[in-house]
Formats: structure tokens, C-alpha cells, sequence
């Protein structure tokens, strides 16, 4: 397995973990029955993060999440936290400058 392939591996579980256990907006991060509850979201904030989305379009994306699927208010400051985490976790792993 290749380098970039073995960070981005890495990467999406970071990510997993990260909108598991700290963003994890209807409060099941205790339950271990309900660990792939989030597993639908993972690619395409993958994919956020690969094309180098900013902050504001994770934490949107975020936000549409709990409005539109879950019908629960946005939390915009923790939507961008969480992006942030996400976005310094994608430039540890895998750098910001590398094309993905």
C-alpha cells in the first residue's frame, strides 16, 4: 500500500472518531451499538477535505446535517471547531499542499 493511500486510510478514521466522539450532535457517542451512526457523512467530508474546502464550507455541511437529517438546531461555533479539527488533522496526515 502506497504512502498516500496508507494517510488517507488514516485520515478517515481520524475523521470517524473526530464527528463521533466531539461533534456527535444527538449524543451518542456512549453507546457502542450506535458507533455507525455517523458512517454516512465520512465521504463526503472526505471529499471536503481532499479538495481543501475552507472551514466555513465543512462547518455548512455540518450545520445541513443536523438541520436537513436530523431536524436539530445548528450549532454553527461547534460546526466550525469541528472543522478545524478536521482541517488539522487532513494537514498533519496528508498535507495541505499535496494534491489529493
Amino acid at each position: 500500500m502506497a504512502e498516500g493511500d496508507r494517510k488517507e486510510i488514516e485520515l478517515y478514521q481520524r475523521l470517524d472518531e473526530v464527528i463521533h466522539y466531539l461533534w456527535d450532535p444527538i449524543g451518542v457517542s456512549h453507546a457502542p451499538e450506535a458507533r455507525d451512526e455517523y458512517y454516512s457523512y465520512l465521504p463526503k467530508l472526505l471529499d471536503l477535505l481532499k479538495r481543501k474546502a475552507e472551514v466555513d464550507e465543512i462547518a455548512d455541511y455540518l450545520g445541513w446535517i443536523t438541520r436537513e437529517r436530523m431536524s436539530l438546531g445548528i450549532e454553527r461555533n461547534r460546526d466550525k471547531e469541528i472543522a478545524e479539527i478536521l482541517i488539522r488533522w487532513k494537514e498533519h496526515l496528508i498535507g495541505y499542499l499535496r494534491s489529493s
